[in-house]
């Protein structure tokens, strides 16, 4: 018997073309989109300024200074009515130890004010300490050895160690996770669908009258919905790995097990099958489940990380993820493209989703016990 019913179900669900294609191409398009529209928010080394130079002292350090300034990466030379900032090197700026004036032309953050003040002190300083070398040569090969090994490279003054739990992921890298977790919820769109027009058809009246099990109905619904999240899952990573990329964007890398990643996958459509399954056995009409469950998705996601990444948060508000599926599920997806997670390191986020899942499955054979009894 319950092979007939899975077989039901299958056969119902690919009758649902247009929920199927949104199952696969909504998450798809906000994979791209977001990816590429978060590019350079997530890169380390995004931040430019298009600054023009007005150079009035002619004198060979002066111009040394321009060749770094523009040799950097984060300084693009630019015209000076398009520049944002405009550099003013005043006559005898370096005999007279002049001071740099900078006329910001167009709006920047407090916190780009302050970068672009250190990356100009770092030029300036390295500068200064070049003609200090110099002069100094000239008396003492010793002292200027000594200015000559003082390095304002970060990578040679600091050593950063980043603790593991606070990786920060590039855009493909939340993207993927993301769009995977919100787009596996929204099954709740052909479940719902199915199973309104089963009861508004009296199909569920006609298989409770050959006294087949509520458990049974609700648990044969598992296998098809399953199937179809993995297919899920495998596309979106997919996208990230060979779509993605061609809109210059970084490509997605799996740096944990497959055995992990599909691990966390049928937790957390375990997990979404069984909250789809309560809203869809709750639900009065099909326009009822499909709003109670949008909304429901939506919140879930706003809270867990979805619309926000997590880890810009305040702290009270990552704690609060913490009671939504959708942010177990990512933190088990981060762990494996991030951490090079295995099975073991992400058993606590799947065990909550497949618990969550279990629960809610069995909160909805009652639920339709219970409409069964009162003819549904």
């Amino acid at each position: 018997m319950f092979s007939a019913l899975v077989k039901k179900e299958f056969l119902l669900v690919l009758r649902d073309k247009h929920a199927l294609m949104a199952l696969f191409i909504m998450p798809a398009i906000f994979i791209l989109i977001m990816s590429v529209a978060m590019r350079d928010v997530f890169s380390q080394e995004s931040v430019s300024f298009k600054i023009a130079i007005e150079n009035h002292d002619k004198s060979p350090t002066a111009k040394k200074l321009m060749y770094n300034l523009f040799k950097d990466k984060n300084f693009i030379n630019t015209p000076k009515e398009d520049a944002d900032i405009l550099l003013i090197l005043p006559k005898d700026y370096v005999k007279a130890n002049k001071k740099i004036e900078i006329d910001i032309k167009n709006s920047l953050k407090i916190e780009e004010i302050d970068l672009l003040k250190a990356k100009l002190l770092k030029h300036v300083l390295t500068l200064k300490l070049d003609v200090i070398q110099e002069k100094l040569s000239d008396f003492s090969d010793e002292a200027a050895a000594a200015v000559r090994s003082v390095a304002l490279d970060e990578d040679k003054l600091l050593q950063i160690k980043y603790n593991e739990q606070e990786k920060i992921p590039n855009s493909t890298q939340q993207s993927v996770p993301t769009w995977i977790v919100f787009g596996m919820f929204f099954i709740i769109i052909p479940m719902s669908t199915i199973y309104i027009h089963e009861r508004e058809q009296n199909t569920l009246s006609r298989l409770f009258s050959m006294n087949v099990p509520a458990s049974l109905l609700v648990f044969s619904k598992i296998v098809p919905y399953l199937l179809i999240a993995q297919l899920q899952m495998v596309c979106m990573v997919l996208v990230g790995i060979y779509l993605v990329p061609i809109f210059n964007t970084p490509a997605l890398e799996i740096n944990g097990t497959l055995s992990a990643l599909f691990f966390i996958s049928f937790a957390l459509s375990l997990s979404a099958i069984g909250f789809s399954s309560l809203i869809a056995v709750s639900a009065k009409t099909t326009e009822q489940a499909t709003t109670i469950g949008g909304i429901s998705n939506i919140l879930l996601g706003a809270i867990g990380g979805v619309m926000v990444p997590k880890f810009i948060m305040p702290q009270f508000m990552q704690t609060l993820a913490n009671i939504s599926p959708m942010s177990w599920g990512l933190d088990g997806f981060l762990k494996i493209f991030l951490q090079s997670a295995s099975v073991a390191n992400i058993i606590s986020e799947s065990l909550m989703l497949i618990t969550f899942g279990i629960v809610t499955l069995l909160i909805s054979v009652v639920i339709l016990k219970i409409k069964a009894n009162n003819g549904l």
